[in-house]
């Protein structure tokens, strides 16, 4: 057992280089966990071993968790942050872009349901009956149907 310490000691960049590398891979395995931060924060105090070896293992550790936090915060910052300002993502969310657009009837709206024309497409819409060729306002996106009111001209 002294001789696997006395090795790791000798050893320890090699150490938290490979415990940076496996966190990587984390993150590639399971993405968005932070691990990408915290395995930059693995391979940093990897160099700070191979230049310091003389902090010893607790010297390391309270290297890593320093580094892993101010990663972490750097990461969120500037990173993350960007993504939240672009704001929601789109995916299977594009009928919301349709909502306050105005349309034209193309299959008169009875007893609540017709079709709205949206470009070369038609959407399945409620609301008030109206006659084909009216204009409506698109008030909200229901999964695939468009919850629509007449526009008065």
């Amino acid at each position: 057992m002294e001789a696997y310490l006395s090795w790791a000691v000798e050893n320890a960049h090699w150490i938290w280089w490979g415990v940076g590398i496996l966190l990587l891979v984390g993150e590639m395995v399971i993405p968005g966990v932070y691990l990408l931060w915290i395995g930059v924060a693995g391979l940093v105090t990897g160099l700070l071993a191979f230049f310091m070896p003389d902090m010893g293992f607790d010297g390391h550790g309270l290297a890593f968790a320093i580094l892993g936090a101010v990663s972490i915060y750097i990461g969120n910052r500037f990173f993350c942050a960007k993504m939240l300002e672009e704001g929601a993502p789109v995916v299977n969310t594009r009928g919301q872009s349709h909502v306050g657009k105005v349309y034209l009837v193309s299959d008169a709206i009875v007893n609540g349901r017709g079709h709205v024309a949206v470009g070369d497409s038609r959407w399945l819409a409620e609301g008030p009956d109206v006659a084909e060729g009216t204009r409506v306002k698109v008030m909200s996106i229901n999964g695939i149907v468009m919850n629509v009111e007449p526009v008065e001209d």
